[in-house]
């Protein structure tokens, strides 16, 4: 038993004495952390690990390299915010004047005067109907389906049902009394004709009803019995005489295209812009709107991308983008609506 312990007691004095000098210093910050309360073997071993990786290198040379990371990163950063640019808003593309037109069916060439309708106007002429404003005659669609024409031949008829008729015998009538009347009439006739003219306006109507001039809009635009006569389809990739000779004739179109590729993506243009008009505004937290609106950017985005592998190069597919101002970002990659 002796002898036993007198082996024992070397060794455990040699552990003694290997603790009871002091560590090194760059081991002082790891043995003095909290990590000490549990295991101190994989903390020491990364300490020592991480010094030796870097105990051959100059402080200079990394210094160098962490400039070097940090350019390489903010260039990155400058060339992705570049490539978004390029790629355009997925939602609305490019403000164009026929989507723009979207919002109240008015040509926007046609100049808007602000001063037509004013307070001074109105205080200044009380028995003045208030002028219209300065594309109410200008308008090419009118709500209710009515055409503008029948909307004058309207206005005259009714001017002609309602003047007053000519005195049989002028010596007994008063010509001032007559003309006072003759102003009267006047005035109920052109209130009559603007409020018929305003309630026919597109601009005052519902969103259902300019939608659904929209989607005649874009039919006549976009659809192929109209776009046939002036467009040219995409060529085929090879011509053969065999092809040529076999060719079929096409079939004619039994009434207004409304199911072509094109004619699909302006209609939901047209309803994309609503939704998200509606998303910008108040309402932010309409989660059945958003959903909304998501599901029609896909569905877009899958019809620009079979017409694009179609139609790409060709001029209904110029045509269409031009007109409806897409932009790549609305075909390519990952579209999120925030």
């Amino acid at each position: 038993m002796a002898s036993r312990l007198s082996l024992r007691l070397p060794a455990r004095n040699a552990y003694e004495s290997l603790w009871n000098h002091p560590p090194p210093s760059f081991l002082a910050p790891a043995l003095t952390s909290s990590h000490l309360l549990f295991s101190t073997t994989s903390t020491l071993t990364t300490t020592v690990q991480k010094v030796k990786k870097y105990d051959h290198r100059d402080s200079y040379a990394l210094r160098q390299a962490k400039a070097r990371k940090d350019a390489n990163l903010s260039r990155q950063a400058i060339l992705k915010e570049q490539r978004a640019k390029e790629l355009g808003d997925p939602i609305r593309g490019v403000p164009t004047p026929f989507v723009e037109s979207f919002d109240t069916i008015v040509p926007q060439q046609v100049a808007h005067d602000a001063d037509a309708i004013s307070l001074e106007a109105l205080n200044a002429n009380p028995d003045k109907p208030p002028p219209s404003p300065a594309h109410a005659s200008k308008e090419i669609h009118l709500d209710h389906g009515v055409r503008p024409e029948e909307l004058e031949r309207s206005i005259n008829f009714s001017r002609w049902l309602t003047e007053p008729l000519a005195p049989t015998n002028t010596e007994r009538e008063d010509p001032d009394r007559e003309a006072k009347e003759c102003r009267k009439w006047e005035a109920r006739h052109a209130t009559a004709a603007e409020a018929m003219r305003r309630i026919i306006s597109l601009a005052n109507g519902s969103s259902l009803h300019r939608t659904k001039k929209n989607v005649e809009r874009i039919v006549e635009t976009f659809g192929r019995h109209k776009t046939d006569l002036k467009l040219k389809p995409k060529a085929p990739a090879v011509v053969t005489r065999s092809a040529l000779a076999q060719a079929p004739e096409p079939t004619p179109r039994a009434g207004p295209d409304t199911g072509s590729s094109e004619v699909q993506i302006g209609i939901l243009t047209a309803k994309i812009r609503v939704l998200a008009d509606r998303y910008e505004g108040e309402n932010r937290n309409d989660k059945i709107n958003k959903r909304n609106l998501r599901l029609l950017l896909h569905r877009r985005q899958k019809l620009l991308k079979y017409m694009e592998k179609k139609e790409r190069g060709s001029e209904r597919w110029q045509h269409m983008i031009q007109t409806l101002g897409l932009t790549p970002a609305c075909w390519k990659g990952q579209i999120a609506v925030e």
